[in-house]
């Protein structure tokens, strides 16, 4: 009995650590600009293949998860610049653009790096409790899915920075006539949710490697969870990331990861029908 609760817990913290880890840049970039980035699996991929090619270049795999943030946050703030600053408020444009973005960062990719899937190793070998053998790795992504969300939480909550990009997203002009640098903002904003993106690329090479189309299997399961959040982009992403975690880990536990998957897509259709707004949908404060 112990070892299946063991098992059950496990299961459950993993699942909720994935969903927050590839949720979280969407949740800004989405949930707090309102910018639908058809990109952001491509984002991600970027991220694992920067910490692939950082190993191989001599850095050890922890330092490699910060190059791949450093990089994908670079490559978000010029991606903003230069595509993204022209069409806010242009909800159609920005999903072409975003879009063709994706084929042409899939195909790049493809053509310079090939088809084929890559990885490295994060051997960190097992933790055995109850008589259960448990990846010491899944652990290491739980503490680090944590971790992320309450930085992110602290930074947009409890900092000058923080306040200055939640006023400048709820009202630009305002922001811009008290002598906010308005396109600043966004461009530090946009790059900080890519930087989290590539970051999160980065931790799951060791369980799922890279390959140039990977982030198509991710982009669905992030938007479905920040739009189930609701309007506060974070506090909805832990939540909603915690209701579909149970629902994943003990149905894959159960049964098949392919189940998992069916009954959070149905979940989240439920959730919904009864809660258009989301799961935060009736609460006003807060990120």
């Amino acid at each position: 009995m112990l070892q299946q609760v063991v098992a059950y817990s496990y299961q459950i913290g993993f699942s909720f650590s994935i969903f927050v880890l590839i949720s979280l840049g969407l949740a800004i970039i989405f949930g707090m600009m309102r910018v639908i980035n058809l990109a952001q699996g491509e984002f991600l991929m970027l991220g694992a293949y920067a910490s692939i090619y950082a190993v191989k270049a001599g850095l050890n795999i922890w330092l490699s998860f910060l190059v791949a943030a450093v990089v994908v946050g670079i490559f978000g703030m010029v991606v903003e610049r230069m595509l993204i600053r022209f069409l806010y408020g242009r909800l159609l444009d920005t999903l072409l653009a975003t879009w063709g973005l994706s084929l042409f960062l899939v195909g790049g990719v493809t053509t310079l790096l090939g088809p084929q899937t890559e990885s490295v190793a994060a051997d960190l070998g097992f933790v055995t409790i109850s008589g259960l053998a448990m990846p010491k790795y899944g652990l290491v992504l739980m503490v680090i899915a944590g971790v992320l969300l309450a930085l992110s939480w602290s930074l947009w909550r409890y900092t000058r920075f923080g306040l200055i990009v939640r006023g400048t997203m709820q009202n630009a002009h305002m922001a811009s006539a008290m002598g906010v640098n308005t396109g600043r903002v966004y461009m530090l904003t946009f790059g900080f949710g890519s930087a989290i993106t590539g970051f999160t690329g980065a931790a799951l090479v060791p369980i799922f490697g890279a390959s140039p189309t990977m982030g198509g299997y991710y982009i669905a399961k992030a938007f479905i969870t920040v739009i189930s959040g609701g309007p506060l982009p974070l506090l909805g992403t832990a939540t909603a990331s915690a209701l579909f975690a149970t629902i994943d880990g003990v149905v894959s536990y159960r049964t098949s990861s392919v189940l998992g998957e069916i009954g959070v897509l149905l979940v989240a259709i439920v959730l919904l029908r009864l809660l258009p707004l989301g799961v935060t949908g009736r609460l006003r404060h807060g990120v």
